[in-house]
């Protein structure tokens, strides 16, 4: 009969462990803009969701409308880069031209917005601006560290 009991041991003998130990270091240098562009997801949902709580959807509709759209977009670009951090370089200028537009948007959709709408868009805005340029900052000294 076969001996399949476990053995404490060193496992640096295995054929798979200089593999293994890149793959790791690979998920532990990308977990920390995993995380940023988490934060790019809940910036999303407030966005979609901000004309309802801060109440200016039925005197601004356009910019209600507007921010459901970007909103849903962010949290749906931040959820698929979270998912592959690795490749997510490229959708950062998009996020980051998405909350440009977060902070433009209540005057060039709407006349004489309120300072409600105001406040939530630009600081939403601004947020987003800073995750996107905080996860392409990781992601250039992953890459930066990974060429030396």
């Amino acid at each position: 009969m076969a001996d399949v009991s476990h053995r404490p041991g060193d496992i640096r003998g295995h054929p798979d462990a200089p593999e293994m130990r890149d793959r790791y270091a690979r998920m532990l240098q990308t977990r920390g803009v995993a995380a940023v562009e988490e934060l790019v997801i809940l910036a999303g949902i407030w966005a979609a969701v901000s004309a309802w709580t801060v109440h200016f959807a039925a005197a601004r509709p356009e910019l209600a409308i507007t921010n459901l759209v970007v909103g849903i977009a962010l949290a749906v670009l931040g959820l698929c880069m979270s998912m592959a951090p690795e490749r997510s370089a490229d959708l950062n200028f998009v996020v980051l031209l998405m909350g440009a537009w977060l902070i433009a948007a209540p005057w060039v959709v709407s006349r004489n917005p309120d300072t409600g709408p105001i406040l939530s868009n630009v600081i939403t805005g601004a947020c987003v601006c800073l995750f996107a340029l905080t996860a392409g900052g990781l992601l250039m000294t992953r890459r930066k560290g990974a060429t030396h």
